[in-house]
């Protein structure tokens, strides 16, 4: 036996020596003298807690996309004849952020730091690029860094159940929530009428413009300034644009749509009140005919009253009022003219 085995146990011998801190094996390199690092000195115990913080608040962050994109998908979405283009559009532009939590929350369990470090950059890169306000950085970038922070330190245990709760529980809120919105869509009312209409009851009786420059079906958006010029300039029949205003068209009020709107072939029993600026219904208004058409993207309309020069008020088709930005531009966002009832329909 050599002399210096005597005096050099086998693991001092190799450079390094084994600490028990607390339950767990804190390795110092005696040759580099670092520092320990803090992960290797947290207890299992600690360890796991932070593993079930991290693991927790991206269920909730992924359950909360889950509950927004299930409601969105039918109610800004689902405009396709097809069943699976609107399956592609949910998923694309709806559900895409729970599912990226979902695939951030496994990843950060099956390989804790590489996971940690997508989230705190998903953090970075949002605000930076995407959305700059302050408000950003409270509720995207501050809590996305601190997730990955959390889920490089953390190992949650079990495990297993943590991967349920990251994969399990945003799914069982995108079903609870999508299921009403899908049965409402699916017994939507379209008739494929997109003439001219007289739509009455409820105290107001108005002809609303067939399909045409005066109720737009392409998908590039008008402001409030383009819908009310372009009204101004509709021929009688509503199909064609003159050279000169002809102001026989016009946008709606909020009192009349209101009380325009319908469910099921039936009035909706609208009424404004100017006063609180709320609308109340008997039976809350849908996406259907005669006035809505349910194979386009449009959800809302403006409408004739203008709260300043800078912003105007528009309807939802669930019939809901909103204060928008006159210069607001959105494929969701278009206009249909209406003019006093007619003897005849064009």
């Amino acid at each position: 036996m050599k002399l210096s085995s005597l005096y050099y146990p086998p693991a001092l011998y190799r450079g390094q020596m084994k600490l028990i801190l607390s339950g767990a094996h804190c390795t110092l390199t005696t040759h580099q003298r670092r520092i320990p690092q803090l992960a290797s000195c947290l207890t299992l115990k600690t360890r796991s807690v932070v593993g079930w913080i991290a693991t927790i608040v991206s269920t909730l962050m992924a359950a909360f996309w889950a509950f927004w994109g299930s409601i969105e998908t039918f109610h800004e979405g689902w405009y396709y004849h097809s069943f699976w283009k609107n399956i592609g559009l949910a998923f694309a532009q709806y559900l895409s952020p729970m599912m990226l939590f979902i695939l951030l929350g496994v990843a950060a369990l099956r390989w804790p730091r590489l996971g940690g470090f997508c989230c705190a950059l998903l953090g970075i890169i949002v605000p930076a690029f995407y959305v700059r306000t302050p408000a950003a950085l409270e509720a995207i970038s501050a809590p996305m860094v601190v997730l990955g922070i959390l889920y490089w330190f953390g190992r949650p245990r079990p495990v297993q159940w943590a991967y349920l709760s990251v994969v399990m529980v945003p799914l069982i809120v995108a079903l609870t929530f999508g299921i009403g919105p899908a049965l409402r869509v699916r017994g939507r009312i379209d008739d494929g009428i997109h003439d001219a209409r007289i739509v009455e009851g409820n105290g107001v009786s108005l002809l609303w413009a067939p399909r045409g420059p005066g109720w737009p079906d392409d998908m590039r958006g008008w402001t409030w300034g383009e819908a009310d010029s372009i009204c101004s300039y509709l021929s009688e029949s509503g199909t064609t644009l003159a050279a000169t205003p002809q102001n026989i068209w016009r946008l709606p009020t909020i009192d009349e749509a209101v009380r325009s709107f319908t469910r099921h072939g039936h009035n909706a029993g609208g009424i404004w009140d100017s006063t609180s600026s709320r609308a109340t219904y008997s039976v809350e208004p849908d996406k259907e005919s005669p006035l809505w058409d349910a194979y386009s993207p449009v959800i809302s309309w403006w409408t004739a009253n203008s709260i300043d020069d800078l912003s105007a008020y528009k309807v939802v088709y669930n019939g809901q009022v909103y204060p928008s930005r006159k210069r607001t531009r959105l494929i969701y966002l278009g206009f249909r003219a209406v003019r006093d009832r007619a003897a005849s329909v064009y």
